[in-house]
């Protein structure tokens, strides 16, 4: 059977997304791992559906490359929004999307390409996380992952993230990536940032997500790295904080809420048989 697919992508962020509203894809985590694959398949981070809802205008449903299906990523919601509102499938620029992480509520801005995502309130709680650590939370801590010591602090925006404060550009990511999304003080895995500020609200970062591996960019990420540097002293509350990552900018407000605000593209669309 052929399907349509969109190919999009925020700051680098790329996914295979299917229009479900009305048409449902059976296997959606086998057929994750086909379409992923930069060399046999369309290649990206995963796929999206894009479903109906009763209590939002959409629901999103993301799987990783591997198959296992994700709570919420910010990048991807900012192209399911674009993408409703491009195809007409909704006549406004004020968006509730529906996922595993509650309703999400999303601002579009169609002349400058870009999306505001209320991502909502984050967590430090260990049991939210969760972390094998003897403690409530893990904030600018020194711990021992993958082989040795780390300065870390963790974070759940929904979905588990370990903040790590090293230079992104001086370590092998490929190698310890694994080693952090594996390691036994995370039950559910982990995503991993890496960071460090180059400037005056500026941080740099790259990212290993659990599932994917590193991918260009994560916007739950990217909140989380902002989140860690808020806490640790590092920036001020209610500040626009930039994230440069590999695959581009995304800009943080960590107040009472989490705003990001990044673009959404689509690349190119097509027809694949499943």
């Amino acid at each position: 059977m052929l399907r349509k697919f969109i190919k999009m992508e925020g700051a680098g962020n790329d996914y295979i997304y299917f229009d479900c509203l009305n048409e449902s894809i059976s296997e959606p985590e086998k057929l994750a791992v086909k379409l992923s694959d930069r060399h046999k398949g369309i290649g990206g981070d995963g796929i999206v559906l894009i479903c109906p809802s009763k209590i939002a205008d959409a629901k999103m449903r993301m799987f990783n490359a591997d198959g296992s299906e994700g709570k919420m990523c910010g990048n991807a919601i900012r192209c399911v929004g674009k993408y409703l509102y491009d195809n007409g499938h909704v006549q406004k620029e004020d968006l509730s999307i529906e996922t595993l992480s509650g309703i999400k509520l999303l601002k579009l801005f169609p002349k400058e390409g870009k999306v505001r995502v209320d991502m909502g309130k984050y967590s430090l709680a260990n049991v939210d996380i969760p972390v094998n650590i003897t403690a409530d939370r893990v904030v600018d801590r020194s711990v021992f992952v993958a082989g040795k010591t780390h300065r870390i602090t963790c974070v759940s925006m929904g979905n588990p993230h370990c903040v790590v404060f090293e230079d992104p550009d001086a370590l092998d990511i490929q190698k310890l990536g694994p080693l952090f999304e594996n390691d036994p003080i995370f039950p559910d895995r982990v995503n991993t940032e890496f960071i460090k500020k180059i400037g005056e609200n500026t941080l740099k970062m790259r990212v290993w997500e659990r599932g994917s591996g590193e991918t260009l960019a994560c916007g739950t990420g990217a909140c989380a790295a902002a989140v860690a540097a808020v806490e640790t002293g590092l920036f001020e509350r209610n500040t626009d904080i930039l994230v440069k990552l590999r695959g581009g900018d995304l800009i943080i407000n960590v107040g009472d809420t989490i705003y990001m605000t990044g673009e959404a593209k689509t690349v190119f669309t097509g027809e694949v048989e499943i």
